[in-house]
């Protein structure tokens, strides 16, 4: 039972209990002063409330649960990323319950459950999900989607209804510029997304660029950023070309690049697009010197997609196990990856290692509140100055992380490795990538 529910079950048993108390008086002047209100506790629920809750999550030491709610891509385009995400939020579940103690709030802890449903990649269903979380569940607080676009539809109705969402799969800065006051984001804004690359690229010699993007939130967001940084670094931008949602072929627009014959290539997508990219450059012979490619390269399985065809290829990356920031929850990346390895049997994706950033950046904003007040929690969260295994967080006034650098992976021999930025890198960017035939 969320807390929500628990205040709500708390009051009308507490005016039944006077209703009661004065129809039953021999002197219907004489009714009883009404009882001190306390806190909540557990023993006030009823046996049916108590058996909503799988014993197995109750710690008796603690006063109840916090609910939270993350309509969450099971099926559809994100499937991939929505089954990291959904694994990054349980791994924080099961520390924050098992190890933790329970979130604290004052001198109480109180334990956590969330409640999932499957958006099915689609932004209509994730939005009738999220009011059903807030106003059937009555969920304490939000996590959020896989996905910008899911994550606009979706803090639209979290702001409709003032309940906060804590999130860290949408990136595009079009989400931020709304003036809501209850979306929060722990990952660096997609417009940064290449910067790093296109810098390090630029540095090594590279003069020429094309971008191709999915015409979708978070991928213009990348595309317009690269063209912007792209334009910053000295780079001649000789194409910019979008595609629709699902796109299956893109052997069009890597032709007309291929025929431009650029220095560097930057696409905005998600996963099954940089497959897409890379396969089709490999069939056309489009060797650039450089191609830096959005969330498929930085994923363990790009390599076991492409193979060999992986090798040279950049991409951003939000976190990665080889990186430095340290906290006294996770550890640091190293802990943090073998924690999750050991409980899924899988290296994370930095999706998975935000999801749980962003849960850990909503229970230390709960803690640092000392209350379950929408309005004090809210607070907290633009107040929160953290440094987590995830890297620092520090919301601005519109709820991006205005703290946290991106970093650049790059594919060498079929290891992902952090080649910028240089307080970062554990090994020097290799360029110009070699032909096809070559890697």
């Amino acid at each position: 039972m969320s807390y929500r529910k628990f205040l709500t079950l708390f009051s009308i048993v507490v005016v039944l209990a006077l209703l009661l108390a004065a129809c039953s008086s021999e002197d219907p002047t004489e009714v009883p002063a009404p009882a001190p209100t306390e806190a909540p506790t557990e023993e006030v629920a009823t046996p049916e409330e108590v058996a909503e809750e799988p014993p197995e999550e109750m710690d008796e030491g603690c006063a109840g649960t916090i609910t939270l709610g993350a309509a969450v891509s099971e099926t559809g385009t994100y499937a991939r990323e929505g089954k990291d995400t959904r694994q990054g939020y349980n791994t924080w579940l099961s520390w924050v319950n098992d190890e933790y103690g329970g979130i604290k709030v004052g001198d109480e802890c109180y334990n956590v459950e969330i409640i999932y449903y499957d958006d099915e990649s689609d932004s209509d269903t994730a939005t009738n999900l999220v009011e059903r979380l807030i106003t059937e569940d009555e969920v304490d607080f939000l996590l959020g989607p896989y996905s910008s676009g899911l994550t606009m539809s979706t803090s639209a109705i979290a702001e409709k209804y003032g309940i906060v969402m804590v999130e860290g799969n949408g990136a595009s800065e079009t989400i931020f510029e709304r003036g809501f006051q209850n979306i929060f984001a722990v990952l660096t804004p997609a417009g940064n997304y290449t910067q790093g690359a296109l810098k390090a690229l630029a540095d090594l010699g590279a003069k020429s660029v094309v971008i191709a993007y999915e015409d979708t939130a978070f991928p213009t967001s990348v595309g317009q950023g690269a063209k912007r940084w792209a334009e910053e670094y000295g780079y001649d931008v000789l194409a910019v070309e979008t595609y629709p949602v699902d796109v299956d072929d893109v052997t069009a627009i890597m032709t007309k690049f291929r025929d431009l014959d650029p220095d560097v290539f930057v696409g905005g997508g998600h996963f099954n697009d940089a497959l897409l990219f890379v396969n089709a450059a490999k069939e056309l012979g489009f060797a650039p010197g450089g191609m830096v490619i959005t969330v498929g390269p930085s994923n363990p399985d790009f390599v076991s997609e492409v193979g060999s065809a992986a090798n040279y290829i950049l991409g951003p990356t939000q976190w990665e196990a080889t990186m430095s920031w340290q906290d006294d929850y996770f550890g640091n990346p190293a802990d943090y990856a073998a924690r999750y390895e050991a409980q899924w049997g899988e290296p994370p994706t930095y999706q998975a290692a935000e999801s749980t950033a962003t849960a850990l950046a909503l229970q230390l904003a709960i803690e640092q509140a000392g209350s379950l007040d929408m309005d004090a929690v809210r607070q907290a969260l633009f107040d929160l100055d953290a440094m987590t295994f995830y890297g620092p967080i520090n919301f601005d006034e519109t709820g991006k992380n205005a703290a946290k650098p991106m970093g650049t992976i790059q594919i060498q021999d079929g290891v992902i490795n952090v080649v910028a930025p240089s307080e970062a890198a554990v090994t020097d960017l290799q360029y110009p990538m070699p032909p096809w035939d070559e890697k």
